[in-house]
């Protein structure tokens, strides 16, 4: 049952953290457990009166589904009059990864993730890849301890501020550079990966974009689609745009 109305960072137990406590704790360590934390197999040698343990990855299969579901139920109640087309928008940004890598980041999640000595000394449990993934196997968890009801009641908790502060749909930024380049007849923009830096679980990949030979943007981020993205948007702001993102003229 919900302990408390928000997550609060500074909490000692997983539970205190996300505001529930677990009639079945044996499915938030499965949520929480990373697969290095397990010992390898060894063949012939598992017991037959004890499950193995389990890492999180058929939690995060379910809890994807679960937070698709509830995020697509709330958009569709809170914007009653809005289309499918929109809707899809914010619901695509509302359940991406570095959505997700950002409110389990900012709730603490990272403190409770197992992981083997070796991953955790690499800083693994601060990767947007493992916390988004821990994060909808904490869902999941919840949702098969305590039902729908509960799995809503903390989505909507964590998710609530975000589709308040979204007074508009998204808009892709790539998506609108290319419909500003065809607007006035130009070539369509051109990506490139020029680096790739850091450790295989902390990737870091810069992306240019060029538009025309005098206009250009660079941009780094976690994956090559995200920082594309952040390209587009940077040069979309060289260009000149509206608050929302839509461009307005090519002399700002």
């Amino acid at each position: 049952m919900p302990l408390r109305q928000s997550a609060d960072a500074t909490a000692d137990t997983p539970e205190r953290l996300l505001r529930y406590r677990f009639a079945r704790p044996e499915l938030l360590r499965e949520a929480l457990t990373h697969p290095s934390a397990l010992p390898p197999k060894q063949a012939g040698r598992r017991s037959r009166r004890a499950a193995p343990p389990r890492h999180y990855e058929r939690l995060e299969f379910l809890g994807d589904r679960v937070l698709g579901l509830i995020i697509a139920d709330l958009l569709w109640r809170r914007f009653d009059s809005e289309p499918e087309g929109p809707l899809t928008r914010r619901h695509g940004e509302l359940v991406r990864r570095d959505t997700l890598a950002a409110i389990a980041l900012e709730m603490g999640l990272d403190r409770f993730v197992q992981l083997s000595p070796a991953e955790a000394a690499s800083g693994r449990a601060s990767s947007p890849s493992v916390l988004a993934d821990v994060l909808e196997a904490v869902i999941a968890a919840i949702y098969l301890d305590g039902g729908f009801t509960a799995a809503v009641a903390f989505v909507e908790r964590l998710w609530g501020p975000r589709v308040a502060d979204m007074k508009r749909p998204p808009r892709d930024p790539k998506t609108l550079l290319q419909e500003w380049a065809q607007g006035r007849g130009l070539p369509l923009p051109v990506y490139r990966l020029v680096a790739t830096s850091g450790p295989d679980h902390a990737r870091r990949f810069t992306v240019t974009v060029r538009l025309t030979d005098r206009e250009e943007a660079t941009a780094a981020a976690s994956s090559k689609r995200a920082a594309e993205t952040a390209a587009a948007a940077a040069l979309l702001e060289r260009l000149g745009a509206d608050a929302d993102g839509t461009p307005k003229s090519a002399g700002g």
